[in-house]
């Protein structure tokens, strides 16, 4: 009994975690081994990191019609999310050459269904519109062309919860006739792109001016409340309540500008005492 339970003792223990700061100063292992993670799985659709699951969505249909801040339904989205975008300038001549190419065809198309007596496609009038005012405004110089790519990762703590809010996101993009597609067979590249990398492994992209690539622009929502946290004040611009819950992020820190007298010490001892009705309890030093 006694060489079991001390067997066991040898066999069954604590997870060795590695000191990040003591294997530097040894020189004992490279720093890409140190600061990556204890294991990655990458599945059909998923990408494992430690405990946490993440997806990515790309985005595949765009509407035709949008207005500034249309994508305030998923900028405000109740889950922590990254949203990623990647914006490439394209040279103008070779827009016009294929706008041109493009037009003649429609053109065409328009003009031998009108020979043979039938009813013009209303889909590719409607091209045939956009195409010529996208043409006149790039040769006046009123307008630059864009490829634009967008990209959401989905982090989760299991992969229930991580298919549930898949669903939700592809709902809110729906509902505003954004065609979103998972990576699947490709999440690796996914992730990637999805992170602050820099680096666009899916290279999924759309045609955008800049009239409606302005309209993408991630800040323009008014909204700023949540459905959990304390009353921080009210927001000017449209006297709703602030609502907000910092400790609910992953980094919850906190920094605080302004000018003398502006009340910068009121301000975090208000948020002090109304964090005691949650148990969030301050220490001032």
């Amino acid at each position: 009994m006694t060489d079991q339970s001390n067997f066991a003792k040898k066999t069954v223990g604590k997870p060795n975690i590695i000191n990040p700061v003591l294997e530097y100063t040894k020189k004992s292992m490279p720093v890409l081994d140190i600061i990556a993670p204890q294991d990655l799985e990458v599945d059909f659709d998923y990408v494992k990191i430690g405990d946490t699951y993440l997806r990515t969505l790309f985005v595949a249909g765009y509407p035709r019609f949008v207005a500034p801040g249309w994508l305030e339904p998923v900028i405000n989205f109740n889950h922590s999310m990254d949203i990623s975008f990647y914006i490439y300038p394209v040279e103008g001549k070779s827009v016009l050459d294929d706008l041109r190419r493009k037009i003649t065809e429609m053109e065409a198309e328009i003009s031998t269904d009108i020979q043979r007596g039938k009813i013009v496609n209303p889909s590719t009038q409607a091209k045939l519109e956009d195409a010529r005012s996208l043409q006149e405004q790039l040769v006046k110089g009123s307008e630059r062309f864009f490829e634009f790519a967008f990209y959401i990762t989905i982090p989760a703590g299991t992969l229930e919860e991580l298919n549930q809010v898949t669903r939700q996101v592809e709902s809110t993009l729906g509902s505003l006739l954004i065609v979103g597609k998972k990576a699947s067979l490709d999440m690796e590249r996914g992730f990637l792109s999805g992170g602050a990398f820099g680096f666009d492994r899916l290279s999924i992209t759309r045609n955008m001016d800049t009239t409606s690539l302005a309209t993408t622009f991630p800040f323009t929502s008014a909204e700023l409340s949540s459905d959990t946290g304390i009353l921080y004040g009210i927001n000017p611009q449209n006297e709703s309540f602030i609502i907000f819950d910092r400790f609910s992020l992953e980094n919850y820190n906190m920094t605080i500008f302004a000018t003398s007298g502006a009340g910068k010490s009121f301000f975090v001892k208000l948020e002090a005492v109304r964090s005691c009705w949650r148990r969030i309890y301050f220490f001032f030093f």
